[in-house]
């Protein structure tokens, strides 16, 4: 068996009340894992972790067997984050951009002509690529932010709310290209609100509450957990969650 993308063990992270609580969690490599939850249950901030962008309070967090605590930089030579809002400098082209990206990354500067013109390419950005990102919509700038995560070839990408802000022919791009990678053996973790999406993409599913991971598996083994054959996945998601809070209630 290979060896998986992620393993969360006792994550624990602590605002001014507990945020993610005691999380295990594992995504094998090479598969699409969608991340449900209602807004506050903690899903960004796991991604952060993850990211290496926030620090647990306790737990262990493992890419590929490379321990993310211990050995931040490995974690993320092999690991994309892209968040909800992208951050992309406005006085730069999307070529400009993925060049100082790839700089960054210390990817050979051939190499990263060459992987910046793909990028651009499969996103549908060739018309824009010399223009300044500043003049860009949110949905064009959340694509030369994706574009940017690509460059260094990770092996495993965490978006969090990918398709926000993108028009229809947009998010057909974006979720092309995320297939296009699963099928090369690229691992992807996706949040989202739109769920029709995660039922479409994903191959497995986790439900995620008050911090915690009440559900996972494939669509139809939650459709079996509720007992309800062919049932769509916002009321699979729905019904999971109102157990669960009126089980803590």
């Amino acid at each position: 068996m290979s060896m998986p993308a992620l393993t969360i063990t006792g994550l624990r992270k602590t605002f001014d009340r507990p945020v993610v609580d005691n999380l295990d969690l594992t995504v094998k490599a090479g598969e699409f894992y969608a991340l449900l939850g209602p807004n506050g249950a903690g899903k960004t901030t796991i991604l952060r972790m993850v990211a290496g962008l926030l620090r647990p309070n306790a737990g262990a967090i493992s890419i590929f067997g490379i321990d993310a605590r211990n050995d931040p930089l490995a974690a993320k030579r092999v690991t994309a984050w892209v968040s909800d809002e992208p951050m992309v400098y406005d006085r730069l082209t999307p070529l400009e951009y993925l060049q100082f990206v790839a700089g960054l990354w210390q990817v050979d500067p051939n190499v990263a002509q060459a992987k910046a013109h793909e990028l651009i390419g499969w996103l549908g950005l060739a018309p824009h690529a010399n223009d300044l990102c500043g003049s860009f919509s949110k949905g064009m700038l959340q694509k030369v932010a994706l574009a940017g995560a690509l460059v260094h070839d990770p092996r495993l990408i965490i978006l969090d709310e990918p398709l926000t802000g993108l028009d229809a022919g947009s998010a057909r791009q974006v979720k092309d290209v995320l297939q296009g990678l699963v099928r090369d053996g690229v691992t992807v973790i996706m949040t989202t609100h739109i769920l029709e999406v995660a039922e479409r993409m994903a191959e497995r599913i986790g439900v995620i509450t008050h911090g915690r991971l009440i559900a996972e598996g494939t669509l139809g083994d939650l459709r079996a957990r509720i007992g309800r054959g062919q049932t769509s996945l916002e009321d699979i998601f729905l019904d999971l969650v109102a157990r669960q809070d009126a089980a803590a209630a």
